[in-house]
């Protein structure tokens, strides 16, 4: 039987999975309406590229080295395709979220990998 800490970062990286597939969705259905203001994308943006390089220099000491090289690179892949989205034209907006989409998917898939091959 796995402990608490494992299913819990097994629900986080199948949330990661679900979160990459809808913004994918979203993207490639164009059901989206981008704020007209590119400081809340910048912003975002520069968050996650700082959450992305914070999981690189302190991974989490649970997990396993390459489990936290595949989500520090994620999480700084999203946020600079995030600041990509208003400094590009508008026609590429959709390709960069559907890009970023696939980038979480991937993660949760290889993540929820690494966490049932570790049990």
């Amino acid at each position: 039987m796995p402990n608490p800490a494992a299913l819990f970062r097994l629900l986080s990286e199948f949330i990661f999975l679900l979160l990459g597939a809808l913004i994918l969705l979203l993207a490639v259905t164009r059901t989206i309406a981008f704020p007209t203001q590119p400081a809340i994308w910048i912003a975002l943006g520069v968050l996650l590229v700082y959450r992305g390089m914070r999981a690189w220099i302190s991974p989490d000491r649970r997990a396993s080295r390459r489990h936290a090289a595949i989500r520090a690179i994620s999480l700084a892949t999203v946020g600079l395709l995030v600041i990509g989205i208003p400094l590009l034209p508008l026609r590429h907006e959709a390709l960069l979220l559907g890009v970023a989409g696939a980038v979480l998917a991937l993660r949760g898939i290889f993540g929820i990998f690494l966490i049932a091959r570790a049990r």
